[in-house]
């Protein structure tokens, strides 16, 4: 069992009876304990002595909490600081979290929540050492992984988000410093940019990466059933519930709940979350007692919350609670100069997961992409790979694979043929583009496919020599198109590699 690390905590308090109960709390935790009334008392203890956690309430008789936390700032002190807010005080608990506080509690304080926060608080501090003044530069060298790897935390979902390009620079720089805090994460951004490997990140970078990464989406949950997904259920809370059964918040404990399209939920649940975000607690349907939680909240949304919050469909204390750390994911029109990169390892992924080698891409297929408008961003880019995986029949991925050919009057002049103009006009292309250019390919591809399959027999790997294809790529076009193949066994007797 793993034994609680001391450590020094300055506790701020001017309530002399919380004070005592805080002191005595940490103290049975093995911690050294130094205790102050007000903001003069704790500027003497700072001045002479460094802490590795302090706790000070909001409100001191000589000024505000956070004034200690401004100093500890601006002389790049490492205390993580604990800010205690009075009940309700949403504002506050925004303020310090934004000011850099490692986390907040609401009065009354709950000792469990305390030594957890603590306990937090000191595996962040010792998880992470301090970043070098020159970490963010170190990223545009691209050595950033390697001191996230010698720090031994967060390589792995740091490592997958794709990209050289300032943008994506900054929020790998930015991922690092957050990571590092208790505070609620807005990410923001278009659909297809990554947000939930932003959020992955995020956790991966943070002293919870051994904890659960619980990532829900708001907007696939039946709003009937929303309240006991978040928070659990007892047996006979409704009918069907035949035992007891925890919800996204119990799940997570101990690590990172991600609330996806947050712009999607109830505005009735709204309410139930905010008051769990500020209590720390919920209690489950059919519940009597209210349980703490101990979770790192991200949400990610493409939606505009500061529209929903002025048309009055999405409540303005949820979004300030939320959007405390924003982080935007930029589309891929942003950045353009890394779609090679991005290809490259889309293809990789796609390549491995169906068992085929792992083709080029000629020059002018990475020129006609780059021309492309795709509103799915990287999604919408994967697909594409796909769909040209699945057409192409060479070592090669061409124009021609992701359907130039089809939608040649949009093609950029630099591999457009020369004499195009000349021999076809615009009248007769756009009478031959069909309205669904993927159900075109698709019908295509399948007639071709059924027919080189009747000609051999319905022997799969026959009729995949006849069309330059390996068995595996076979399988996969006749799974992916539906093609109903015949159950007699003797079909596949000769289905070899």
């Amino acid at each position: 069992m793993a034994v609680n690390p001391i450590a020094s905590v300055l506790v701020v308090d001017d309530e002399p009876d919380l004070r005592t109960l805080y002191e005595l709390t940490l103290l049975r935790e093995g911690h050294q304990v130094v205790a102050a009334g007000d903001l003069a008392q704790a500027r003497d203890h700072l001045a002479q002595q460094h802490f590795d956690v302090l706790i000070t309430d909001m409100r001191l008789p000589d000024g505000l909490g956070l004034e200690l936390l401004h100093a500890l700032n601006a002389e790049r002190r490492a205390e993580k600081c604990i800010v205690i807010t009075a009940y309700g005080s949403a504002e506050n608990a925004v303020e310090a979290l934004k000011t850099g506080a490692f986390d907040y509690l609401t009065k009354p304080v709950d000792l469990k929540q305390l030594r957890a926060a603590v306990r937090a608080a000191l595996q962040s501090q010792r998880a992470r050492p301090e970043m070098p003044a020159n970490a963010i530069g170190a990223h545009r060298h691209g050595q950033a992984t390697a001191h996230l790897a010698a720090a031994g935390v967060g390589t792995r979902a740091l490592d997958r988000i794709i990209g050289q390009a300032d943008c994506m620079l900054q929020i790998k720089a930015r991922i690092e410093k957050v990571a590092s805090s208790m505070a609620p994460v807005l990410i923001a951004g278009e659909s297809g940019t990554g947000k939930e490997l932003v959020a992955r990140a995020v956790h991966d970078c943070s002293h919870r990466a051994a904890g659960p990464f619980v990532a829900v989406n708001c907007g696939a949950i039946p709003e009937n059933l929303i309240e006991s997904e978040f928070f659990g259920a007892r047996k006979g809370a409704f009918t069907g519930a035949s035992q007891d059964r925890d919800g996204y918040f119990q799940a997570a404990r101990g690590g990172t709940l991600f609330l996806d399209e947050i712009g999607d939920l109830p505005f009735a649940m709204q309410a139930k979350l905010l008051r769990v975000i500020q209590e720390r607690r919920v209690r489950a349907l059919g519940g009597v007692q209210e349980e703490a939680v101990d979770v790192r909240l991200v949400s990610a949304t493409h939606r505009d919350l500061s529209a929903l919050v002025a048309s009055g469909d999405f409540r303005q204390d949820l979004f300030y609670r939320l959007n405390v750390i924003e982080l935007r994911t930029p589309a891929l029109r942003e950045r353009t100069q890394d779609l090679p990169e991005l290809v490259r390892a889309l293809l990789r992924k796609l390549c491995e997961e169906s068992g085929v080698a792992v083709p080029e891409v000629s020059a002018a297929a990475l020129a006609w992409l780059q021309t492309r408008d795709l509103p799915g961003n990287v999604r919408e880019l994967e697909n594409l790979l796909q769909r040209a995986l699945a057409l192409s029949n060479g070592q090669t991925l061409e124009p021609a694979d992701f359907g130039a050919q089809e939608t040649s009057v949009g093609l950029p002049e630099k591999i457009t043929p020369p004499a195009f103009q000349d021999t076809v006009t615009s009248t007769q292309v756009s009478a031959d583009i069909p309205d669904d250019l993927q159900t075109y390919l698709d019908d295509q591809e399948r007639q071709v496919l059924l027919k080189a399959l009747k000609e051999a027999d319905f022997n799969r790997t026959a009729a995949a020599a006849r069309l330059g294809l390996n068995l595996r790529q076979m399988r996969y076009r006749i799974q992916r198109l539906g093609i109903a193949m015949p159950k007699d066994p003797a079909f596949d007797d000769a289905d070899t590699e």
